[in-house]
C-alpha cells in the first residue's frame, strides 16, 4: 500500500482568514486617539480623510467608522462644509468637566457603596495596579486608559444605567483634560501616588469621607490645568513675531 505524497497534484487551497474591517477600525482609533492625547494632533486639528486613508492603507469605510468611533468618544467634532477636527479644549471646558465629574462620582458612590463586595475590591486594587505600571511605563496615553478604568468602577458597580451612559459621554473629554494637565505639570501621567487616598477612602467604611476625597482628588492641579489652558504659548528666543 503506497503512502501519500505531501505534495498532492491538486492540493486543497489554503484557507487564508481575512482581516476584519472591524480590526482596521480599531488599530485607526487607537492610533488617532493617541496621537491626540500626546499632542502629535492639536486641538483644532482638521483631519483630512484622503490623507489619514493613505497613511493606514485602508479604504475609506474603516477609516470613516474610527473617526465615528472618535466623535462618539467626545475627542473630534464633525462641523458641517468644515470637516472634522480635533476637539479643543477650554478654560469653560475645564471647569464644567470638573464640576460634572464631582457631581457624578459622588453620585456613583453613594449608589454603589452598599454594593461593595470582595470582588469590587480585588478590582479596585487590580486597576489601580495597572495605572500604576503604566506610570511606571511613563506610557502617557495608556496611563490616561488606565485612570479611566480606575475611575469607570465605581459607575459599573452602582448598576445605575443613566449615570453609567453619561460617564461614557464624558470620557473623550476627560481624555483631553487629563493630556492638558499631565502637560501643564510637564509629566508623562499622573504622580504614582496620586490615587494612594482615593483607594484608601473607596476600600474604607466612612462614606462621608470617600466624598469629601472625590472633591479634593478631582481639585488637584485643577488651577494649574486652567492656567496652562489660558496662557498663549511663548515665541522661542529669536523667532519672528
Amino acid at each position: 500500500m503506497s503512502t501519500p505524497s505531501a505534495l498532492s497534484p491538486n492540493p486543497s487551497p489554503v484557507r487564508v482568514q481575512r482581516v476584519p474591517k472591524s480590526t482596521f477600525r480599531h488599530h485607526i482609533a487607537e492610533r488617532l486617539r493617541a496621537a491626540i492625547l500626546e499632542g502629535e494632533l492639536a486641538p483644532g486639528a482638521q483631519l483630512v480623510e484622503s490623507a489619514l486613508a493613505a497613511q493606514f492603507d485602508v479604504s475609506r469605510g474603516p477609516l470613516r467608522e474610527a473617526l465615528r468611533q472618535l466623535v462618539e468618544e467626545g475627542l473630534l467634532v464633525t462641523v458641517p462644509y468644515t470637516g472634522t477636527h480635533v476637539i479643543s479644549l477650554s478654560v469653560d471646558d475645564v471647569r464644567e468637566i470638573y464640576s460634572m465629574r464631582i457631581t457624578l462620582e459622588r453620585f456613583a458612590f453613594e449608589q454603589a457603596w452598599d454594593k461593595r463586595d470582595d470582588a469590587f475590591r480585588r478590582e479596585l486594587l487590580r486597576r489601580n495596579a495597572a495605572l500604576t505600571a503604566c506610570i511606571d511605563a511613563r506610557d502617557d496615553a495608556a496611563s490616561i486608559l488606565a485612570e479611566l478604568d480606575l475611575h469607570g468602577l465605581v459607575y459599573e458597580a452602582s448598576g445605575h444605567r443613566l449615570l453609567q451612559r453619561t460617564w461614557h459621554s464624558l470620557r473623550g473629554r476627560l481624555q483631553l483634560y487629563w493630556a492638558a494637565h499631565h502637560r501643564a505639570h510637564g509629566t508623562r501621567g499622573p504622580r504614582r501616588d496620586s490615587h494612594d487616598s482615593y483607594v484608601q477612602a473607596a476600600l474604607g467604611d466612612d462614606l462621608q469621607a470617600m466624598l469629601a476625597e472625590i472633591s479634593t482628588h478631582m481639585g488637584r492641579g485643577a488651577q494649574q490645568t486652567e492656567l496652562f489652558l489660558s496662557t498663549p504659548p511663548t515665541s522661542p528666543p529669536g523667532a519672528a513675531s
